[in-house]
């Protein structure tokens, strides 16, 4: 078989399941549009020889069973589902390669020594219900069932009744694998850096830990013509102060930290009124926890100390705390030692991106292979990666599963 035809027909078959005018491709989780894209990877899986099947949730798994050590499994894959009008890379492309990668080395070496399994997870993105990591969560046996039970999506449609309309039911007990020995997941890099230094892939050795906060910093609303500027307690200005010194602090410590305030809502967000209130987020990732931790909790110091200077009240919410996930060396190795003898343009780098390789890696040795992305562009029709790239990667997928299975 041929890698690119393979992958390029699957490719343009799965992106016109739930595609749209835009050009973009909206598949979110337990719709008629999301099971479609399963029940097609699915076929694909059945076409070639892979046992298919789904698990409680709706997670998809094809398998190829090996002829000396069966008990021992080598697994790839990503997620389908997408972000609303998202990209046709982001979650696909791990589940297409995995599938592309296998079949190839079925048809070209026969059956492995080890078992290979591709899996399709149900969901990664949260972009339906207030949930993320629903799939790999369950793979893993760390999903809260009682989370999801009562939650809803935009329209009011309750998750536990979509599950099960489309034939799943969390209830069926699941017991924790013990036959995964090696979990390698292929994505685009959902950043620039591989494009701008002009390689061809990243062998991936942490995702970062995040810690994300809702903040809010309240004055006094009053007319903006009436009020002197020393008499004001302008949240707005409060915050501008926090966000700007906040922003000089991260670039002097750099790389790998990353810093930002995405989310800005001053109230009453009128031309005439001071703001009596801003409620803002903050997003800050590093791959070094304690340096993580130390970044954000002399920052939180700093934002009261701000608040009280300009007499305004502060309130700090950190409802994410997550820790860094270091990739496992061994495989890690592999990766590299099969990019060496390839020739591949290649570096080592961390990613700045949650995947569903950091919930797989605390039970599984799991590592990451990144792509490049046109322009760093993710979650939106423009996504995109030279199809030159897709294709080196699958192949560097290949050479690594080949020395994990064979």
């Amino acid at each position: 078989m041929e890698i690119a035809e393979t992958y390029e027909r699957r490719d343009q078959e799965l992106s016109a399941i739930g595609s749209d005018p835009t050009g973009g491709m909206t598949r979110l989780l337990y719709t008629d549009v999301w099971k479609a894209g399963q029940e097609y990877v699915k076929a694909e899986m059945e076409a070639f020889g892979m046992k298919a099947q789904y698990d409680a949730v709706g997670n998809l798994f094809g398998r190829i069973e090996g002829k000396e050590l069966p008990e021992e499994t080598i697994m790839s894959g990503s997620h389908i589902d997408t972000v609303v009008n998202g990209g046709h890379l982001d979650g696909q492309y791990g589940v297409l390669a995995a599938l592309t990668a296998m079949e190839y080395l079925v048809s070209t070496y026969g059956q492995p020594k080890r078992s290979m399994e591709v899996i399709s997870l149900a969901e990664e993105e949260g972009s339906r219900f207030p949930t993320v990591f629903w799939g790999s969560k369950n793979f893993v046996g760390e999903a809260n069932n009682q989370e999801v039970a009562e939650i809803t999506d935009a329209n009011g449609l309750r998750f536990v009744d979509e599950m099960r309309r489309q034939g799943f039911d969390f209830k069926a007990a699941q017991a924790k694998r013990e036959d995964i020995k090696a979990f390698v997941e292929i994505h685009i890099e959902q950043g620039s850096v591989l494009e701008k230094e002009q390689l061809q892939v990243a062998v991936v050795n942490n995702i970062v830990g995040q810690r994300r906060y809702t903040v809010v910093l309240k004055g006094q609303a009053n007319h903006a013509g009436t009020t002197p500027m020393g008499y004001r307690h302008d949240a707005v200005y409060g915050f501008a102060k926090i966000c700007s010194e906040a922003i000089d602090r991260a670039k002097e410590v750099g790389d790998p930290l990353v810093l930002t305030f995405g989310k800005v809502i001053p109230k009453p967000n009128t031309v005439n009124v001071v703001p009596g209130e801003v409620e803002f987020s903050i997003d800050c990732r590093h791959t070094d926890a304690a340096a993580l931790k130390e970044f954000t909790e002399a920052l939180e110091v700093r934002m009261k100390e701000i608040a009280a200077e300009h007499e305004l009240g502060i309130e700090i919410e950190l409802w994410m705390d997550e820790l860094p996930i270091p990739m496992d060396q061994t495989i890690v190795d592999v990766i590299e030692s099969q990019a060496e003898k390839g020739n591949y343009k290649y570096r080592m780098m961390h990613s700045g991106a949650g995947h569903d390789s950091q919930i797989i890696a605390p039970h599984y040795p799991t590592a990451m292979i990144f792509v490049p992305s046109i322009g760093g562009i993710s979650h939106n029709p423009a996504e995109n990666t030279n199809i030159e790239d897709l294709i080196e990667g699958i192949k560097i997928l290949t050479d690594t599963l080949y020395e994990l299975a064979y």
